[in-house]
């Protein structure tokens, strides 16, 4: 991106103060915290309650994403308003603790914990229409990576700095979008209808450029984007522009990697089946009359 930098005027340099977001002058906000105190707690006591054997590997990459969401509105939530620091806090709140969450597989978990009636609700509600059109690869791609485009190329970026309630609001975005793109992409959760590795591999590589791209037209125009500011630092501003597009593909390898290793566990032959009179073993195994997907899952 260095040659880009050469076509972008130099402006004066600003504090980098001036930049603070609204929220994060007033440091962190406890609400927040206390959400992602309230999922990993609702996780544990999940796991308590199954009686057959929860794998621990779930356990701690659930109670990883929550330990990097709490980083994210925590520290960082409560540090200077350095763009840098507002981007380091969209990869970790988009891209980094959503695929730590999602291969928690929290639905895998709910269904084992349950009643059956209950469970068939939950079933029904995958298998509806409106949510294989949401939970599609593309559309998923589209809402994390097209509202981060949204929010970076429009007025709506300086808003939510004079907006708490609209900073928050869209964290809640980025993490929900994140989220839904992990689970749609390598989530071991039932994903009914999921459309098979090309699909989902093709997803991945349309986000990652749209992503890319995006991260070189704000590096290209840090004295203009995003729009709205009242005062830039436009040093900052690119160096949050790389760290978007580097640390992005580091992000994106991650998910990647699960991707293959899901498909790997499902191409990988199946131990026999256990001796009829035996108990169910303590893999993760969802119940047919829960939830029927069409097609299995990945990763399950």
């Amino acid at each position: 991106m260095g040659d880009l930098a050469d076509a972008v005027p130099l402006r004066p340099r600003r504090p980098v103060t001036a930049l603070a977001h609204t929220g994060a002058a007033a440091g962190p906000a406890p609400l927040p915290l206390a959400a992602v105190a309230l999922l990993a707690a609702g996780y544990l006591l999940a796991v308590s309650r199954d009686r057959r054997g929860w794998r621990r590997r779930r356990t701690v990459a659930w109670l990883a994403g929550c330990a990097v969401l709490a980083v994210a509105l925590g520290p960082l939530a409560g540090g200077p308003g350095d763009p840098r620091v507002h981007m380091a806090q969209h990869l970790l709140l988009g891209m980094v603790a959503p695929l730590a969450l999602a291969l928690g597989a929290p639905v895998t978990l709910l269904l084992r914990v349950v009643p059956p009636a209950a469970g068939r609700r939950v079933g029904r509600f995958l298998r509806a229409r409106p949510v294989h059109v949401l939970a599609h690869p593309v559309t998923a791609a589209l809402l994390t990576t097209g509202g981060l485009a949204l929010v970076l190329l429009t007025p709506l970026y300086a808003a939510a700095e004079r907006n708490p309630v609209l900073h928050h609001a869209l964290h809640v975005h980025y993490v929900a979008a994140g989220y839904l793109f992990a689970w749609s992409v390598a989530g071991p959760d039932p994903a009914p209808r999921r459309p098979g590795p090309a699909v989902r591999v093709g997803a991945l590589l349309a986000a990652g450029a749209g992503h890319a791209v995006l991260a070189k037209y704000l590096y290209a125009h840090a004295a203009t984007l995003p729009p709205g500011l009242p005062e830039r630092d436009v040093d900052a501003l690119r160096a949050a522009a790389r760290l978007m597009y580097y640390g992005g593909d580091v992000a994106e390898l991650l998910l990647a990697t699960a991707l293959f290793a899901a498909w790997y566990h499902r191409r990988r032959p199946r131990r026999p089946a256990p001796a009829a009179g035996a108990g169910p073993p303590g893999g993760e195994a969802v119940p047919v009359s829960r939830c029927t997907p069409s097609r299995p899952s990945a990763g399950a």
